[in-house]
């Protein structure tokens, strides 16, 4: 028996130093080496050296004279600890308009704002007209509640909101928004985005 017992344990005390001591230290040293920044968190600091963010992580702004997010169902918004979607599916009534009917529903939050309110809202904010299309980055959650970009049509029609609140010229926030376009990666997976927290601390660098 214990010709068979020791082996087993022998191989084991192997493959846990291997696989669980071994392997991910090479892995961490080697994403050190070649990938700081990410293996890091992607952290992005103030000029005192203060982490005030990831460029992975969405925040949420609500200032009228910054860029703001994608919407976000991850706790009371943006929070990585309650990560997740709002797991309502495209009948539900709630995701439409915020709220159900039954007033007895226990599934009422009247919190929470549907895809119309988050239009309504976004028309009023950026001065839109009632039939303006509204970007469906703007008005959903995504899966993850910490989305950190928005699309660039998003970015561009809040553009105008910005250059009044911050008296800039109009052609200065496109051309910020512009500058930091990223592209598909590898030109072939997702679509052209801008991170919302970089664009914002690069906004407040530009003088009035």
């Amino acid at each position: 028996m214990f010709n068979q017992i020791l082996p087993a344990i022998r191989a084991t005390l192997v493959l846990a130093i291997l696989t669980g001591l071994i392997f991910p230290f090479v892995i961490t040293i080697i994403a050190q080496f070649l990938f700081p920044d990410q293996a890091n968190g992607s952290l992005i600091h103030n000029q005192e050296g203060k982490v005030i963010g990831s460029k992975l992580i969405g925040q949420s702004f609500t200032n009228l004279g910054y860029f703001h997010p994608r919407p976000s169902a991850a706790g009371a918004g943006y929070d990585g600890v309650a990560s997740g979607g709002t797991n309502l599916g495209p009948t539900s009534k709630k995701l439409i308009v915020g709220q159900i009917d039954d007033p007895n529903s226990k599934d009422i939050d009247e919190t929470f704002a549907g895809v119309k309110q988050l239009a309504e809202q976004y028309r009023n904010e950026n001065g839109l007209s009632v039939n303006q299309k509204v970007p469906v980055d703007a008005v959903t959650r995504s899966g993850s509640g910490l989305d950190p970009d928005i699309s660039t049509t998003n970015a561009l029609l809040q553009a105008a909101r910005i250059s009044r609140v911050r008296k800039l010229p109009f052609s200065i926030i496109v051309k910020l928004v512009h500058n930091h376009i990223e592209e598909r990666q590898f030109d072939l997976l997702g679509e052209p985005r801008v991170n919302v927290l970089v664009l914002n601390l690069d906004l407040d660098q530009l003088k009035q």
